[in-house]
């Protein structure tokens, strides 16, 4: 994407009152720009690779992501595991093999090609075509080994962008904060036809919602406020400090009390909703997986300990899932303008998330590149916009 400081499109305003503030806008370009450094995706990071009940014990399943071949799997013990899905014999996909259990009880994945096993650290385990005297050393032979980590119910690969990377990635996965009552309550997801940048940016749009969620349990076309929401750099992103809730979003209603929210977003395409009710918590995570440079899953992952979820659990999942296909119908209806590269326009503060989202990116994959710190070029400002 190019930067901010990049020339403005012609955006002559007719004519206003002498005080109003001109507009302006400047260009972007409609689709990826595929940059060298890995298809304009953010790499060295950690992504939501599933949810943990998605994997079972001694179970493997073939996946994509950021356009790599992935074979990901759990073992009979229990450890979640993610390699590259291609044998480095003969290029066949290990996905089409088996789960074979070794005689010291371990799991391998056999090729189904010439019975190659591989561990889940990406090792070689055995060569059934060579013979007993063989002096082939089989442990210089492995496929690639994504690292994975399991915590709070989802499982997170790390996407490096070193081909050969075979160490553990130099910080954790991120701790989404405020995780309440275990296991996640409500999970769904929907594949987008679209690159992640796009997907993010209509994640972090704040305009949309009179437009795209029109629902009477949400807000209508005709509630719309002007709105002052305020917002300061977090760890590898921005935050929306903690505020009360709209008051034409009525949806927070049936948790009772006074609600308060915190609205959080995080390279590579997480965003969470923390709501409190006294001692009460919800906490809504949208954790966005590139698939490919087309695209993007859309992972929407809930938890809470209040009573109105417990309650009110069949129309909350049927009002989240009609929520997300909402979003995923206007991507439908994006995607055919954005294949013909249209420049696009950023408008006023509604759209300076979607700056910060690109400066942030540009900056997390220079950082990486030249081994140095990431530095957050979000400064706190104060945003306001009507929706």
């Amino acid at each position: 994407m190019p930067a901010d400081d990049a020339p403005l499109l012609n955006a002559k305003a007719t004519a206003k009152p002498a005080a109003a503030k001109p507009v302006t806008a400047k260009p972007v370009i409609g689709a990826p720009l595929g940059e060298k450094f890995g298809e304009g995706f953010v790499w060295d990071a950690w992504y939501v690779a599933c949810v943990s009940p998605e994997i079972k014990p001694g179970k493997a399943e073939k996946r994509e992501y950021l356009g790599e071949p992935v074979l990901l799997g759990r073992t009979r013990a229990g450890q979640a595991y993610a390699i590259r899905d291609i044998c480095p014999h003969r290029a066949a996909a290990l996905s089409a093999g088996r789960v074979h259990r070794e005689a010291d009880g371990t799991d391998s994945v056999e090729c189904p090609y010439h019975g190659w096993r591989f561990g889940p650290d990406g090792a070689c385990k055995s060569i059934p075509s060579l013979t007993g005297d063989s002096d082939f050393d089989i442990s210089k032979v492995r496929v690639r080994r994504y690292p994975t980590v399991e915590q709070q119910g989802l499982v997170w690969i790390w996407m490096s962008s070193n081909p050969r990377f075979d160490g553990e990635p130099p910080e954790p996965p991120p701790e989404i904060p405020g995780v309440a009552g275990g296991a996640p309550k409500l999970v769904d997801h929907l594949d987008y036809d679209i690159h992640i940048d796009h997907a993010v940016l209509g994640l972090i749009d704040p305009a949309h919602g009179p437009y795209v969620h029109q629902q009477w349990w949400w807000r209508t076309k005709a509630s719309q406020h002007e709105k002052k929401k305020r917002f300061c750099a977090s760890e590898a992103g921005f935050t929306m400090v903690r505020h009360e809730p709209s008051k034409n979003s009525k949806a927070y209603a049936i948790l009772g009390g006074e609600p308060l929210t915190e609205i959080t977003f995080r390279l590579p395409g997480l965003r969470w909703e923390h709501v409190t009710v006294g001692e009460r918590q919800v906490l809504a995570l949208s954790a966005m997986t590139p698939i490919n440079a087309h695209k993007t899953r859309m992972n929407q992952i809930m938890w809470s300990d209040h009573w109105a979820f417990t309650a009110f659990y069949p129309l909350i999942r049927v009002a989240a899932r009609a929520f997300l296909r909402q979003d995923g119908k206007i991507v439908d209806c994006q995607t055919p303008g954005l294949q013909c590269n249209p420049p696009l326009m950023w408008v006023g503060d509604a759209d300076q998330q979607a700056r910060w989202y690109h400066q942030c990116k540009r900056e997390w994959n220079a950082s990486r590149r030249e081994g140095r710190a990431f530095a957050n070029p979000v400064r706190d400002q104060t945003l306001r916009w009507r929706t």
